[in-house]
């Protein structure tokens, strides 16, 4: 997993959530894949500044542990915590090298994280850690680049991202610059988009089964505040796509 471009970014991280494609797209998307967290306990992997943790925290979820490979994202996330403390704990860690935590958790998170493996080997370990941080029983919920996305179709600038593809292939699947076109200053990230197969190969190895695609969709305040024209190109060719399995 790539460590350096997301300490460069730091608590920036935290505006990527006010982009139209995040707000009204991914959070409500993933908030109502998850839905009620009331006194579960949730780990939440690559969890960057904490946004998700924090706000199922809020929603009455019990213990929730943040982990993260970059230090900066991690300061940043116990900054929010010590202005606003919600009783979230966060730990700087790799998910192909999670330790042996003290818990197993009912909910796990994977947000942008598996899709940060090196490669095949390193997915595999990473959904093996996953399953052994879990209950029996227990679910992961992930979010990632849409595999079979279309880069030669409409752009997403209107959304607030740009997404192209770098040009590389490796074993998993193609490699793509997604580009957060924030004011002053557009964040970038290259991250490789697993195939489909390779995620529920590597899943399946791993113990999860009942692994089911659940594609994004747009808020109704989204609809209201942009019109339903505004989205149509964001339905017909969506750049994230979400899945959920259990262990």
């Amino acid at each position: 997993m790539s460590v350096q471009q997301y300490d460069e970014i730091g608590e920036a991280f935290e505006g990527f959530k006010s982009l139209p494609l995040i707000r009204h797209g991914e959070v409500p998307s993933f908030l109502g894949m998850v839905g009620d967290v009331s006194g579960r306990s949730i780990l939440d992997l690559a969890c960057g500044t904490g946004f998700y943790s924090r706000e199922f925290k809020r929603r009455g979820a019990g213990e929730v542990l943040g982990v993260d490979i970059s230090g900066e994202m991690i300061a940043a996330a116990r900054g929010i915590e010590q202005r606003d403390p919600l009783g979230v704990r966060y730990e700087i860690g790799d998910v192909a090298e999670l330790r042996d935590l003290d818990r197993r958790f009912d909910i796990a998170l994977g947000v942008q994280c598996l899709n940060y493996a090196e490669d095949i080997a390193a997915l595999r370990r990473m959904c093996r850690n996953v399953h052994r941080s879990l209950v029996p029983g227990g679910e992961f919920f992930v979010l990632a680049q849409r595999p079979d996305y279309r880069f030669d179709l409409a752009s997403l600038e209107k959304y607030g991202f740009r997404c192209e593809p770098t040009g590389e292939e490796t074993e998993a699947g193609p490699r793509a610059r997604v580009t957060a076109l924030l004011d002053p200053q557009p964040i970038s990230i290259v991250a490789t988009v697993p195939r489909r197969e390779v995620y529920e190969e590597c899943l399946g190895a791993a113990g999860f089964g009942a692994v089911e695609w659940v594609p994004l969709q747009v808020s109704e305040s989204g609809v209201r505040e942009f019109g339903e024209d505004f989205w149509a190109d964001l339905l017909a060719n969506p750049p994230l796509e979400m899945l959920r399995c259990r262990a």
